[in-house]
């Protein structure tokens, strides 16, 4: 358990930073399984309306230190190969 003021301080502040990025890692996985239900349905444009609202998401979870950059690119970059395929 903290003793100091300052330590304290860093587990009160380390507490609310860590629920704002569980919220965030949630938010972020939602939108990316709306995008895999719509591939897993066949339905490609339902499917390109979804990434297309994932991939802010993604970028913006990048941004803030949620995940990192790549990996962002990474699976937009991945999803966005899947939904191509469908057409072909």
């Amino acid at each position: 358990m903290a003793n100091t003021v300052s330590a304290k301080k860093m587990t009160r502040k380390i507490a609310k930073r860590t629920a704002i990025n569980k919220s965030r890692r949630s938010r972020m996985r939602t939108f990316v399984r709306k995008v895999e239900e719509a591939i897993a349905s066949g339905n490609q444009t339902e499917a390109v309306a979804a990434l297309r609202a994932a991939e802010p998401e993604l970028m913006r979870a990048a941004q803030k230190g949620i995940v990192h950059k790549n990996t962002a690119s990474r699976k937009v970059s991945r999803l966005a190969h899947r939904i191509k395929s469908l057409s072909a």
